[in-house]
C-alpha cells in the first residue's frame, strides 16, 4: 500500500467524521425543540461505507438518515404547538447518546490526523535516506 493510498483513506475518514460531528451538532442544537408530530425534529445519523474501487479504498458517506425512534410525546394542552388532543411532540434526541457519539467521532478524527502525520514523517525519513 502506498503512502498516497494511506493518505486517501485517512483523508476520506476525516471527511466522514466531519459529517458525523456536524450531524451531532445539529442534533444537540435541536434537542428539546417542540413541534407537531409531522414537524418535530428527528435526530439524524450519517451512514458510512467502505468503498474499494480500481484506484484504492476510501470511506464514503452514503446518506444522512432521520432516526425512526419515537418522538417524545407530552400532554400539554396549553402549549401553542399542541395538537387537537393537547399533545406536543419533542425531538427524539438523546443528549447523552449524542455526546458519546461526538467523543467517538472526535477520537476517530484525531486518530486519522495522527496517521497522516506519521505518513508525512515516514516520507521525510525516506527523503533523508536518499540524501545520504
Amino acid at each position: 500500500m502506498s503512502f498516497r493510498d494511506v493518505s486517501r483513506i485517512a483523508g476520506s475518514a476525516m471527511s466522514a467524521q466531519t459529517v458525523r460531528l456536524n450531524t451531532v451538532a445539529s442534533n444537540l442544537a435541536n434537542a428539546g425543540t417542540a413541534g407537531t408530530e409531522e414537524s418535530a425534529y428527528r435526530a439524524r445519523k450519517p451512514v458510512f461505507a467502505s468503498v474499494f474501487d480500481g484506484v484504492g479504498a476510501r470511506v464514503q458517506v452514503l446518506d444522512v438518515i432521520s432516526s425512526q425512534e419515537p418522538l417524545d410525546a407530552r400532554h400539554e394542552p396549553g402549549h401553542p404547538m399542541a395538537d387537537d388532543n393537547g399533545m406536543v411532540f419533542y425531538a427524539n434526541v438523546s443528549p447523552v447518546e449524542e455526546m458519546t457519539d461526538m467523543m467517538a467521532a472526535s477520537r476517530a478524527f484525531s486518530t486519522n490526523v495522527e496517521v497522516l502525520a506519521r505518513v508525512n514523517s515516514m516520507q521525510q525519513e525516506l527523503l533523508k535516506l536518499g540524501q545520504r
